[in-house]
C-alpha cells in the first residue's frame, strides 16, 4: 500500500521517515522548487521544550522531550546538546523571575558561572538561567540532511509537483497554511540573518524583554539567527522597519558586537495555528491532516510523526483485511 504527503516542511519530512521506517511505501510532494519556500526553513531550529512552556501549553513540554532524542538519533552530529540560556538586561530583571516561575528544568547562574558558561557575556549580565538538557540544530541542514534520508530510503519525494504519479491508499496533508483546513490561522514571524564573526556563542540565548522576547540562536562560521516576531497577520510583506529595528537593538543589547554585523538575509513566514496553539492529527475519510505547528515544527513534529505513522499503518492494515474479506 501506498501513502501520499502533501507538504516538504519538517512535518511532511519527519512523517515520510517514520512511515518508511515501517515499510510502508511513501511519494511525498512539494509543490515548490525548493525547500527554502515552507516556514520550517526560516526556523530557529531550538529543541526548548522547558523553555517553551513558558508560553505554551503542558504538552509542549511534555510531548517536545522526545525531539531531542528523534533528531540525535536521525541525523546523527546534527544537534549540539548545549542547553539554552536565558538573560534579561538589568531592568528587566523582574522578567528573568517570571520566566523561572513559568518553566522548570533551569538552574540560576550568577555572574561568575554565566561568563564561564559564554565568555563572551561575561560582565554583561548579572545572573541567567540555565537550561541544560536543551539543545539545537540548524533547520536548514536538518531539512535537506532529512530529506536526502527519506530518499535514500526509498521514499519519492517530487519538488515543484502538486499531483501523485500512481494512486494512493492515503493522502497526508502536511501542507501547513497552505491545507484547506478553516480553523488555521496564520501568525506572522519575521527573523534575521546576521554575520558576526567578533561574537562567539555556544548556545541559544533567549534575552528576555517585556514586549518582544528575543532569541540569538548560532550557527557556522560566524553566523546567528535572529528571532523572531509574533504577529497575528497573514501579510507576507517584507521585514518591517519597526521589527528589524527591535530585533537589531536586542542582539546589540545582548552583545555590542553585533554593531558591526552584516545583515545577509531577512526573512518572514507565516506560522500556521489553531485557537490553542497545539498541532492536530485529523482523519477524515482516507486523509489524514497534520497540521497547525505554530512555532514548534522542530520540536513536536518528532512526537505527531510517530502517532500519525503508527494511526496510519492501523488504518492500512485495517482496510487490507476489509479487502480481503
Amino acid at each position: 500500500m501506498k501513502v501520499g504527503i502533501k507538504g516538504a516542511g519538517v512535518a511532511g519530512l519527519a512523517l515520510a521517515h517514520e512511515l518508511v521506517s515501517r515499510g510502508v511505501r511513501v511519494e511525498l510532494l512539494e509543490k515548490h522548487k525548493d525547500l527554502t519556500a515552507s516556514a520550517s526553513w526560516l526556523a530557529g531550529g531550538m529543541l526548548a521544550p522547558w523553555c517553551e512552556r513558558e508560553s505554551a501549553e503542558e504538552d509542549v513540554l511534555r510531548l517536545g522531550q522526545a525531539a531531542i532524542g528523534w533528531w540525535s538519533k536521525v541525523l546523527p552530529g546534527q544537534v549540539s546538546h548545549n542547553g539554552t540560556l536565558v538573560v534579561a538586561a538589568p531592568r528587566d530583571t523582574g522578567e528573568l523571575s517570571r520566566f523561572a516561575s513559568r518553566t522548570s528544568g533551569f538552574a540560576w547562574l550568577d555572574a561568575d558561572a554565566l561568563g564561564a558558561l559564554e565568555p563572551d557575556l561575561a560582565g554583561r549580565f548579572a545572573k541567567g538561567l540555565h537550561f541544560a538538557g536543551e539543545a539545537h540544530l540548524d533547520p536548514r541542514q536538518a531539512l535537506r540532511a532529512l530529506r536526502a534520508k527519506v530518499s535514500e530510503s526509498g521514499a519519492k519525494v517530487r519538488l515543484e509537483a502538486q499531483h501523485f504519479t500512481a494512486a494512493t491508499d492515503l493522502v497526508a496533508d502536511c501542507t501547513g497554511m497552505a491545507s484547506p483546513d478553516p480553523h488555521l490561522r496564520p501568525v506572522r514571524g519575521e527573523m534575521l540573518i546576521l554575520h558576526a564573526p567578533d561574537v562567539s556563542l555556544s548556545r541559544p540565548v533567549r534575552f528576555l524583554h517585556p514586549r518582544i522576547p528575543v532569541y540569538v540562536v548560532p550557527r557556522d562560521n560566524g553566523v546567528f539567527m535572529v528571532g523572531a516576531t509574533m504577529i497575528e497577520s497573514g501579510d507576507q510583506g517584507a521585514v518591517s522597519v519597526r521589527s528589524t529595528m527591535e530585533l537589531l537593538n536586542a542582539a546589540y543589547s545582548l552583545h555590542p558586537g553585533f554593531a558591526e554585523a552584516k545583515i545577509i538575509e531577512t526573512g518572514v513566514g507565516l506560522r500556521p495555528a489553531y485557537p490553542n496553539n497545539l498541532p492536530r492529527l485529523t482523519f477524515t475519510g482516507n486523509t489524514l491532516s497534520m497540521n497547525g505547528f505554530y512555532r514548534h515544527g522542530f520540536l513536536l513534529a518528532p512526537h505527531f510523526a510517530m502517532e500519525a505513522a503508527g494511526r496510519i499503518v492501523q488504518h492500512l492494515q485495517e482496510k487490507s483485511l476489509e479487502a480481503n474479506h
